[in-house]
C-alpha cells in the first residue's frame, strides 16, 4: 500500500509538470539520426535546441546502432510524434521501419528532410517521393527531372545525367519563390544566408511539390549557373513535408546553423509540417539582402551547461534543459563512467542551495531510476525540506534505501 501511494505521488507530480508545460508546448518532435555523410553529432543537438527555443516543440532523438550495425531492432515510434526530422544518411532501415515510416506520413505525420538526408536511401521510391528531390547514391534521370529556376520560370529538365552536386561553404542570396506559403509569408523576397553549401543538380519525382526558395549556383568548380531549390514543401498522402537543403554543420558549429534565416525557416517549416499552419512570428533580426545575421548563442550545450540551466527551472519555463539531461542519460546507457559523471553533477545540483525546488524535483525523479549508492545520502539529506518530502521518499523507495 505504501509503495502504491508513492507511485500515485509521482504520477500526480508528472501530470502537474506536463500540464504546466502545455501552455506553450504544442508539438512533439523526433530527430532520427546516428549515421550521416555530415556531422550528425554536431547538427542534432543544435536542431533540437532550435526547435525547443521556438517554445512550441519538445524534441526527442532516435540514434541508430553503431558498428557493427544491426538495423533489425531500429524501430523508432514515429506514430507518437507530430513531427519527424530526418537527419540520416546511412545503412538502410529494416523493411518494417520503412513501412511504418511511410504509413506515418500517409496518415498525416509531419516530416522535415534536413540537408544531407536528401542523399539517403537510394532506390527507396517512396522516400524519394517524400523528399521531392534527391541526389547522389547513383541517382540519375530514372529518378525524375532536374528542377530549377531560369528567367524566373520553374524548369523541369529531363536531360540525362547524374543527380547531386554541392559548392564549397559560402554566403549566398536566398530568393523566395512563393511569398504566400505559410512558411515564407512575410519574409523578405531576397535575403543573405551565411556559410553554407549550395546543393545543385537535384532531381526526383517532384510530385505534389512546391519550391519555396532558391539560391543561384554560379559556375565555379562545375556549378550549374542556375537558381537551385533550397526549400520545398511536399504533400504525401495526408502528410506534410518541409525539405530544406540548408544547414551544413561543418566540423564545428558553422555559420549556416547560426544564421537567423536558417533558424527561422527551420522553425516555421517545422510548425507547418506538424500542423499545416504557422503562428511563429518573423524575428526582428531576420536577415535582408544587405547582409547575413548570425546568432552566436546557438551552440551545443555541454552536460555541465545543461545542469546549470536546469538548476534555475521554474514551472512554466522551457523544459529544454530537462529533456537534454534525459538525452544525456539515455545516450550514456551502458557506460558506467559517463553515468557516474552525470550522477555526480545531479547530486551537486541537489546540494546547491541556489537551485530551485522545481529543478530538484526533476533531478530526484531521474535519480530514482538511474542513481547508485553514491546519491543516496544526498537524497536523505533533503528529507527535512518539506517541499521535497514526497519526491525524496519516492526516490529512496525506488532505490531500495528508504530506511
Amino acid at each position: 500500500m505504501k509503495k502504491l501511494i508513492y507511485y500515485l505521488i509521482i504520477i500526480s507530480f508528472s501530470l502537474i509538470f506536463f500540464t504546466s508545460c502545455k501552455k506553450s508546448i504544442e508539438y512533439h518532435a523526433l530527430i532520427v539520426t546516428g549515421q550521416n555523410t555530415t556531422d550528425w553529432m554536431t547538427s542534432t543537438p543544435i536542431l533540437k535546441n532550435i526547435l525547443e527555443e521556438s517554445g512550441i516543440f519538445t524534441c526527442s532523438i532516435a540514434i541508430s546502432p553503431e558498428p557493427p550495425i544491426d538495423m533489425s531492432k531500429f524501430n523508432p515510434a514515429f506514430e507518437k510524434y507530430d513531427l519527424v526530422i530526418i537527419n540520416y544518411s546511412g545503412v538502410p532501415w529494416n523493411e518494417n521501419t520503412k513501412k511504418r515510416f511511410i504509413e506515418y506520413v500517409k496518415n498525416g505525420g509531419g516530416v522535415i528532410i534536413y540537408h544531407s538526408s536528401s542523399h539517403a536511401f537510394p532506390g527507396w521510391k517512396e522516400y524519394e517521393e517524400i523528399c521531392g528531390l534527391t541526389g547522389w547514391g547513383g541517382r540519375s534521370e530514372k529518378e525524375g527531372p532536374y528542377i530549377y529556376y531560369r528567367n524566373n520560370t520553374l524548369v523541369r529538365d529531363t536531360t540525362p545525367g547524374e543527380a547531386g552536386w554541392y559548392s564549397t561553404p559560402k554566403d549566398f542570396e536566398i530568393r523566395i519563390r512563393n511569398s504566400e506559403h505559410p512558411v515564407t509569408k512575410g519574409l523578405p523576397v531576397r535575403w543573405m544566408h551565411a556559410g553554407d553549401l549550395i546543393y545543385a543538380r537535384l532531381r526526383g519525382p517532384a510530385r505534389n511539390m512546391e519550391v519555396l526558395a532558391t539560391a543561384f549556383c554560379d559556375t565555379t568548380n562545375g556549378g550549374t549557373g542556375r537558381h537551385e531549390p533550397v526549400m520545398m514543401t511536399i504533400n504525401y498522402g495526408k502528410g506534410r513535408v518541409f525539405h530544406t537543403t540548408l544547414g551544413f554543420p561543418g566540423d564545428t558549429i558553422s555559420p549556416a546553423l547560426q544564421c537567423a534565416g536558417f533558424i527561422t525557416t527551420f522553425q516555421r517549416g517545422a510548425e507547418w509540417a506538424a500542423s499545416g499552419k504557422v503562428t511563429l512570428p518573423i524575428p526582428a533580426d531576420f536577415p535582408t539582402i544587405s547582409g547575413t545575421v548570425l546568432r552566436p548563442e546557438v551552440k551545443i550545450l555541454t552536460i555541465k551547461e545543461n545542469i546549470e540551466g536546469l538548476s534555475k527551472y521554474e514551472i512554466g519555463k522551457s523544459t529544454k534543459y530537462y529533456t537534454a539531461l534525459q538525452s544525456y542519460i539515455r545516450n550514456a546507457a551502458g557506460n558506467p563512467e559517463k553515468l557516474k559523471k552525470i550522477e555526480k553533477m545531479m547530486v551537486d545540483l541537489l546540494k546547491d542551495r541556489s537551485s530551485t525546488i522545481e529543478s530538484k524535483k526533476l533531478v530526484l525523479r531521474e535519480l530514482s531510476w538511474m542513481g547508485s549508492e553514491y546519491c543516496i545520502q544526498s537524497i536523505k539529506d533533503l528529507r527535512n525540506t518539506s517541499e521535497l518530502e514526497d519526491e525524496v521518499d519516492f526516490a529512496l523507495e525506488r532505490l531500495g534505501a528508504n530506511k
